[in-house]
């Protein structure tokens, strides 16, 4: 009996990190429905460990359940967006700023190269938001603050919200790409003030075209 529940257990597991990852994908987005049957085919799962992690991104906030409609995945109002962004602002500027006083130059230099290669995937939306996610972690992770890693993580569930990358066209991954790279020269001079207010302009800017693809 205890193998079998860990079995289930594990199967639940499964089940929530692949329809979190889908989610993130745009595989499923805001304010689809998720029937049981239909997300357990679309991920070759049965439906037990499927109804197990719709209870998880519910308990998550990531999925709300409605009456007579069942599990849908969020939406965010223009509001709720607005105030995602001032939170995630806090965050990115302290976390810049931290980054500034104790990154490696080995951490600089591998942050450098995923900007690169943001900028080398502007053909394909989806690597390179996952590129850019990746960029944004290793920030966190050159603060050496394991308080501020954890407010960061609390965050991601509301990011998954937000719907599809805005890191569709050329032209938007070129002015990311330069803003991180505002954002890495601050860091190499060990600059704390530039480097936090690098990472606002960035955020800044980047809310202003989130807000900008909800009016279309």
């Amino acid at each position: 009996m205890a193998h079998r529940e860990l079995q289930e257990l594990s199967q639940g597991e499964a089940a929530y990190l692949q329809l979190r990852d889908a989610i993130r994908e745009g595989t499923f987005g805001p304010g689809d429905r998720l029937r049981e049957i239909e997300v357990a085919d679309r991920l070759a799962l049965s439906r037990t460990p499927i109804r197990e992690a719709l209870r998880r991104l519910e308990s998550d906030g990531i999925v709300e359940h409605r009456p007579r409609i069942g599990a849908v995945i969020r939406q965010l109002s223009r509001p709720e967006v607005v105030e995602l962004y001032e939170m995630r602002l806090v965050l990115e500027r302290t976390a810049a700023e931290m980054a500034a006083k104790h990154a490696s130059e080995a951490e600089i230099d591998a942050l450098e190269s995923l900007n690169d290669d943001i900028g080398n995937a502007a053909q394909n939306a989806s690597a390179a938001a996952a590129l850019n996610q990746s960029f944004h972690h290793s920030i966190y992770l050159a603060t050496r603050n394991r308080f501020l890693l954890e407010s960061a993580r609390a965050l991601n569930n509301a990011l998954l919200l937000l719907g599809p990358t805005t890191l569709a066209d050329e032209a938007r991954i070129k002015t990311v790409v330069s803003q991180h790279q505002a954002i890495l020269a601050a860091l190499r001079l060990g600059d704390p003030v530039a480097a936090g207010a690098a990472a606002q302009t960035h955020l800044q800017t980047s809310l202003r075209h989130r807000l900008k693809v909800m009016q279309e």
